[in-house]
């Protein structure tokens, strides 16, 4: 019974942990007004593995784009480093305090891909920075475009951030040796404001439908409050068509021709989201194509949506890594804090880069550019579209 009774105090603390974190969202509803802020301030994180490389090229495109701005003392960049594995495991932290406060001066982050320790690893079982930095940040939007024009597909993704499966996941406990426990959480105002999100970006977008991805048949109880409440949310919006599809079938409809393309916005919880949206961003070239925002109220994060290939720095081929992914990120940063021309300018480069001209091409090794000369060719082809 002593292992039971641990067990019990242990959810009885996350419990509480919960319904203190549903007081914090209740009280911090109001977005950030970026065109009313004397500066923004945009940090750069570049995390660890390819990470820094990666970051460093995005940062340096973007600071290219901006350099109007930075001149004008509106937008300013700072640096952050400190979330590599090895300083994450030194203070035993998802998050070292000083990084995060230097996170939290800031209003928006271009971060780079972190390290998450797994079972046999050699790094203590030390939580995701990212979940944390979702957490720390209340960044509760994944948002993932995939868009592939020649095959009709253009979606966007929003996966909820901070619930699920992923934000207690290193809360589980081991009841005995031969029992594991983990949680998952939905909650109403977690799940009402990923909902009302995902519509008024459909709305606003001219999207015509909005799919509520679960598996509620199942998970009846977290998976059907999600599903129950993003439907009451879809009827304040009566131009937009929902379904609801399980998630099973959805990674299956993804790859049928004849569906697919009737997908537009898909709204879902975190787990769910972050598997789908790697099959979708192959469609696209890949997990490399696609970038990635985390929206909150008051701040937000931009990243890559792969990981920290840590190989390629052991075998010496950091320098050939390929920044697509986080310049793709960058477009949504520039969208998101209201210099969309720029952002367009962006993409419209990105796209002649990755996919028309291709003068150039990233493998991961010296068969190919390296992260820098690639940088150098986007902003090439910016200037000749400003031309």
């Amino acid at each position: 019974m002593t292992n039971i009774d641990n067990a019990i105090k242990q959810f009885e603390s996350v419990m509480r942990d919960q319904l203190e974190r549903v007081e914090r969202m209740k009280q911090n509803r109001e977005p950030t007004d970026y065109s009313k802020l004397d500066k923004i301030i945009i940090g750069v994180c570049g995390g660890d593995g390819i990470g820094p490389i990666i970051t460093k090229e995005s940062a340096r495109v973007l600071r290219f784009l901006l350099s109007d701005e930075v001149a004008a003392g509106r937008v300013e960049f700072r640096n952050i480093d400190g979330l590599t594995i090895e300083n994450r495991v030194a203070c035993m932290k998802a998050i070292p305090d000083d990084v995060l406060a230097e996170l939290k001066a800031c209003h928006v982050i271009l971060k780079g891909p972190t390290t998450t320790p797994r079972a046999g690893d050699p790094w203590p079982n030390i939580e995701s920075a990212n979940v944390a930095m979702r957490k720390e940040l209340d960044l509760f939007a994944n948002v993932r475009p995939v868009k592939v024009p020649d095959k009709g597909i253009d979606w966007t993704f929003f996966r909820e951030n901070t619930e699920g499966a992923y934000t207690l996941g290193s809360c589980g406990c081991n009841v005995t040796d031969e029992l594991a426990v983990d949680f998952t959480v939905t909650t109403t105002e977690g799940t009402e404001r990923i909902a009302r999100l995902a519509y008024e970006y459909a709305r606003n977008n001219k999207k015509d439908r909005v799919s509520i991805i679960t598996k509620a048949n199942v998970v009846k109880t977290t998976d059907g409050k999600f599903l129950r409440i993003c439907q009451e949310i879809g009827k304040d919006y009566p131009e937009i068509t929902t379904d609801d599809w399980y998630i099973d079938i959805t990674t299956a409809k993804l790859i049928d021709k004849k569906r697919r393309t009737a997908f537009k916005v898909f709204v879902l919880p975190n787990l769910y989201g972050d598997i789908i949206t790697d099959e979708a961003a192959e469609f696209q070239g890949g997990v490399g194509t696609a970038g990635s925002a985390n929206i909150g109220n008051k701040y937000a994060m931009f990243e890559a949506i792969h990981g920290s290939a840590p190989r390629m720095i052991t075998e010496g081929r950091g320098q050939f890594a390929d920044p697509c992914s986080m310049l793709r990120a960058a477009v949504m940063l520039l969208s998101h804090i209201g210099y969309q021309v720029k952002a367009d300018l962006l993409e419209r480069a990105l796209d002649i880069c990755m996919y028309e001209e291709k003068k150039l091409t990233i493998t991961g090794r010296d068969t190919g550019c390296t992260c820098e000369q690639f940088g150098d060719y986007v902003m090439q082809t910016v200037e000749s579209l400003i031309k």
